[in-house]
């Protein structure tokens, strides 16, 4: 489980995120959704120890974010940002070997190598595992980079916006591997997503942003409604039942 207690970020006088207070059980996919600027990448990257916290507590799997060795928090949870940049010449098997950094600290095994291959092959890039990074597509690249944080083997995922440079055939696609990462190898995903209705279709359960505090919390059915959404992005909202389920419409 993930639990937030009175978490704040406080950026200035006027502008801060929180307090936040949630949990999150283990298992599935929680989506993070709402407008631009609501706290949810600031949310996510304060769980994963990539951003201070200024009050409150974090804790992942009962071990405090803040407290718990490097170490140790890197074989409970991984992470990928919304901005990702190498600037070394990498493969993708290269990059995906990354991930095993907190076990290999560098020096690959046969395991580390079995994890590595895993998640290549998981995300379909077997055929590209050999084929440099500027060599691929922004698509291919995001993927690869999915693939590197699966390779890390962690319970917990976290996703900021890994649908960033995909057409809507590939998103779909990472979508649904990221649903079989949740049933299959069991991984509890975290993602911050802007389309609600992949929210919808393919998360568990739904926490929605709004200035800087969770504006709604609960299942797609809960959250796939009128009021809840016009209230939320601030925007008319109209929800439909599509054949695989609720709709938004904007209008």
């Amino acid at each position: 489980m993930i639990e937030l207690t009175g978490v704040r970020k406080d950026y200035a006088s006027d502008v801060r995120i929180g307090p936040v207070t949630v949990q999150i059980p283990q298992g599935g996919i929680t989506a993070l959704v709402g407008p631009n600027g609501a706290g949810k990448s600031t949310i996510l990257t304060m769980i994963g120890r990539l951003l201070d916290i200024d009050h409150g507590s974090i804790q992942v799997a009962g071990h405090d974010v803040v407290n718990t060795p490097s170490k140790a928090i890197a074989r409970i949870l991984s992470i990928l940002r919304q901005e990702n940049h190498f600037v070394t010449r990498l493969t993708v098997r290269q990059l995906v070997g990354f991930g095993r950094f907190p076990y290999s600290r560098g020096r690959l095994t046969a395991e580390d190598e079995h994890y590595i291959s895993e998640a290549i092959d998981f995300l379909n890039l077997t055929e590209l595992e050999n084929r440099y990074l500027d060599q691929l597509s922004g698509g291919q690249r995001q993927r690869a980079y999915v693939a590197m944080v699966l390779a890390q083997n962690t319970d917990y995922v976290l996703l900021d916006e890994p649908l960033n440079n995909l057409d809507m055939q590939h998103a779909v696609q990472m979508m649904s591997q990221l649903r079989n990462a949740a049933d299959e190898l069991g991984r509890t995903v975290v993602i911050v997503l802007h389309d609600i209705n992949f929210a919808a279709h393919y998360s568990d359960r739904i926490l929605a942003m709004k200035d800087g505090t969770i504006a709604e919390y609960g299942t797609p059915e809960e959250i796939m409604r009128d009021e809840v959404l016009t209230r939320v992005f601030n925007t008319a909202v109209q929800v439909i039942q599509g054949p695989k389920g609720p709709l938004a419409v904007y209008y």
